[in-house]
């Protein structure tokens, strides 16, 4: 029996924030870590982002004086490599030989691998105006990705796909986690970052070809990479994953490559081509869609509950 979301009229404008800050701090990430590896390789990057955005995290449970004894420490780990060492060190490794606009579009194909595997893995249906959303979602990828012009190498465009199936996979092993029970969010982020970044930290020993040149704008952005693009990110994913099924949260991330795109034109002076303008708008339809739907859920009336009758009660022996 798998856990399902508590979607009720208190925690779903939570989870619709929790969303849209998660979207900011990830999408405007994008431009951040383009500036940052002008300053670094990528593993040194990606080891001090996750292993410091790990001590942030303990840091706020002794503040808050939250548990710090690691729980179900087996699917932990396999949560740390799939969301840690998985997506975050695959999508550093595809954005050095891959544009950055096109990598975002590969690793948000990862809203389409959740609902496939939370269907197959967790019964998850998709029902209704989400069918919409999804029509919606695919063509605004396709446009934003444009496949016709794809820049980088294949093997970047194949480290995109596999950080977004990474990501993917690992919502579905957060379900199994809150199946067994209770848990923390802040602790689960916290020993999943610590136990990814292990990996990671090992490979950037070994790989990286140049020094890190400790500059300010690498500092700043080794800052916002650790702690609202890091810790607080991966925080709210897990409160989301709570509320809503895997589905619905994987298709609201969609705003991430929209922001990360939108960001570079104004930031970087990328420009936006007309295909990409089209997707973006449909990636906004479909969450428009998503929040329709949402809000149509929760005015619908609840079955009343039904009476204990004698013969509900279990006989004695």
């Amino acid at each position: 029996m798998t856990a399902s979301p508590s979607t009720d009229r208190r925690s779903m404008p939570l989870a619709i924030l929790a969303m849209a800050l998660q979207s900011i701090f990830l999408g405007y990430n994008w431009v951040v870590m383009k500036q940052g590896l002008h300053y670094s390789d990528p593993w040194p990057f990606t080891a001090l982002r996750t292993g410091l955005g790990a001590v942030a995290l303990f840091i706020v449970l002794v503040i808050l004086r939250r548990p710090l004894k690691p729980r179900q420490v087996g699917i932990t780990i396999l949560l740390g490599l799939l969301q840690t060492t998985g997506m975050i060190g695959l999508l550093m490794w595809a954005l050095q030989s891959g544009a950055a606009g096109r990598v975002s579009a590969l690793v948000y194909t990862m809203p389409f691998w959740a609902m496939i595997l939370g269907w197959a893995l967790l019964g998850e249906r998709i029902k209704g105006l989400a069918w919409l959303a999804v029509a919606f979602s695919l063509a605004g990828l396709v446009l934003v990705l444009d496949p016709a012009h794809l820049g980088g190498t294949l093997q970047s465009k194949l480290l995109a796909l596999g950080s977004g199936f990474c990501w993917a996979l690992s919502a579905i092993v957060v379900k199994k986690i809150r199946a067994r029970g209770p848990t923390d969010i802040i602790n689960l982020t916290a020993w999943q970052m610590l136990y990814g970044s292990i990996p990671i930290i090992i490979i950037a020993v070994f790989a990286h070809t140049r020094s890190i040149e400790w500059t300010g704008a690498f500092i700043g952005a080794l800052a916002y990479n650790v702690i609202p693009a890091t810790a607080l990110a991966w925080a709210l994913w897990l409160y989301v994953l709570q509320k809503l099924p895997t589905g619905v949260a994987g298709i609201s991330t969609l705003a991430t490559p929209v922001i990360g795109i939108g960001a570079a034109a104004l930031v970087l002076h990328e420009r936006v081509t007309g295909m990409e303008a089209a997707g973006m708008a449909c990636i906004i339809a479909a969450l428009l869609v998503l929040a329709v739907q949402g809000l149509l859920t929760l005015r619908r009336p609840r079955p009343a509950a039904q009476p204990v009758t004698v013969s509900d009660r279990p006989q004695k022996r």
